[in-house]
C-alpha cells in the first residue's frame, strides 16, 4: 500500500488528484471489511481533499 500524503502538506494537491486518490483507495477495498487503519487513512484522504477544494475556491474568489 502506498503511503498516504500528509494532510498538513505545505503545497496542497489539486482537488482532482485528491479525488482520484480517494477513488483508488475505495476501489482497492471494494467488497472488503475496512479496518480501523483503512478508516483512518480514508479520513486523511478526505481532509486532503477538503483542503484542496478550499484552496481552489479561495484562489478562484
Amino acid at each position: 500500500m502506498s503511503p498516504t500524503p500528509s494532510a498538513r502538506a505545505e503545497t496542497p494537491v489539486p482537488a482532482s488528484e485528491a479525488n482520484d486518490s480517494i477513488r483508488r483507495f475505495v476501489r482497492a477495498r471494494h467488497g472488503l471489511a475496512w479496518t480501523a487503519q483503512d478508516m483512518a487513512e480514508y479520513a486523511v484522504l478526505l481532509e486532503i481533499w477538503t483542503m484542496a477544494v478550499r484552496a481552489e475556491v479561495v484562489e478562484a474568489a
